[in-house]
């Protein structure tokens, strides 16, 4: 199709109403699952995330001809949950000001807080000019249907660089993500701790095999619906188990995943004789591992730590994965070598009091990330990876 063929929107209720070859064609083989077609899929087909949950499909595509050339996923909101960039303040202040703050357009995806692009460009298009025509496409829309704004969650630090350019405000927050320097092994990355810290984390770890537990991970073709299952009580455990807790996922959503999905989808499993006692559902790509859900069936002693870090982080090491990302929050994964990283969001508010509001609230809580990240770094505490080590060299061990 010629390059000069007139770009037409089309606004999706559904991604079934894309073809799955042409849209993932937009993000590529290894791309994060979070964008993949089938993920998205699995989230509105299963009932996890429809309007009735909150999440209205509400997907942003061009097309030059039969050909789709860009796409945005994006969802009519009508509450703030499962999105992880926090605004519940902004939606009281609207109150105060009389403004409807929902729905609002949130451009992401949804219950995955990983940074992933957001606007998906087809090879040989103008980037930059899709780009504007998925923002203008994204306003325009949610003007029509009485949107209070929009939200562009987690996109990648290039394209938060292109909103702000546009005119949207940018707000940084922190998650915590374990990075591999070219570790060979467990030791190596112990090796970067004191010695109180470091033994710390041998006693946490090393608390399993004293209890009679043993940690697994299963992919790939070792997967099936019994895992999925499992997985799914994994996930409502934790949910159960909190106050703050909200079941949004169904059944359904998890065996849709690992029947479409297993070359992305991980389960730790941690047993206990022959039974399984406590797992985490991981996604992965073969450079990056996300953290999604853990749960538990007994409570043990550093058995969450073991599983949800521990015992991930050792096994990307020995995959040589560059990067574990285990999720929102972090107090508990500072302290155990996870980095702070930055996160970005931008936004886009109609209503000129509202957005002067939230403007002059992101420069506060800038000011006060540099303060938060150096007090991160130093319970981090890792010592510096010896990058200059002469060819052939791991970097140094320690006990």
């Amino acid at each position: 199709m010629p390059a000069d063929t007139p770009l037409r929107l089309r606004i999706l209720e559904a991604v079934t109403d894309a073809p799955a070859e042409g849209w993932d064609a937009l993000v590529g083989p290894d791309a994060p699952p979070f964008v993949r077609h089938a993920w998205l899929a699995a989230m509105e087909e299963s009932g996890s995330a429809t309007e009735e949950t909150g999440w209205a499909p509400h997907h942003l595509t061009l097309w030059r001809g039969p050909k789709l050339v860009a796409a945005a996923p994006a969802y009519l909101k009508f509450h703030s949950m499962g999105e992880y960039i926090y605004d519940f303040g902004w939606a009281d202040a609207a109150a105060r000001l009389g403004v409807e703050y929902y729905p609002k357009l949130v451009v992401g995806g949804p219950l995955s807080p990983a940074t992933v692009p957001r606007f998906l460009i087809a090879p040989g298009e103008d980037v930059p000019a899709l780009r504007r025509a998925l923002l203008a496409a994204a306003a325009g829309s949610a003007q029509e249907a009485g949107c209070s704004s929009v939200h562009v969650l987690y996109p990648t630090g290039d394209e938060a660089d292109f909103l702000e350019a546009e005119g949207l405000a940018r707000r940084i927050t922190l998650q915590f993500h374990w990075k591999n320097p070219g570790y060979g092994s467990y030791d190596d990355y112990l090796a970067r701790f004191d010695s109180k810290r470091r033994n710390q984390l041998k006693r946490e770890r090393g608390a399993a095999a004293t209890q009679g537990i043993s940690l697994r991970t299963v992919r790939g073709e070792g997967l099936s619906q019994a895992h999925a299952r499992r997985a799914y009580g994994f996930y409502t455990s934790t949910c159960e188990r909190h106050a703050w807790g909200q079941i949004q996922l169904t059944p359904d959503f998890f065996a849709r995943v690992f029947r479409t999905m297993p070359g992305s989808v991980e389960l730790v499993e941690a047993v206990r004789g022959q039974q399984v006692i406590a797992g985490a559902f991981n996604l992965a790509t073969p450079e990056r591992l996300y953290g999604r859900y853990w749960g538990a069936f007994e409570e043990h002693p550093f058995l969450h730590f073991h599983v949800c870090l521990y015992h991930s982080v050792e096994d990307c090491i020995r995959t040589g994965r560059k990067v574990f990302e285990p999720g929102a929050g972090g107090e508990h994964k500072v302290s155990r070598g996870f980095e702070p990283t930055a996160v970005h969001s931008a936004h886009l508010i109609f209503d000129k009091t509202l957005d002067g509001a939230v403007r002059g609230f992101l420069r506060r809580e800038h000011a006060r990330l540099a303060p938060a990240v150096e007090e991160a770094e130093r319970i981090c505490g890792l010592k510096p990876w010896p990058l200059a080590a002469s060819p052939g060299t791991q970097g140094a061990t320690g006990t």
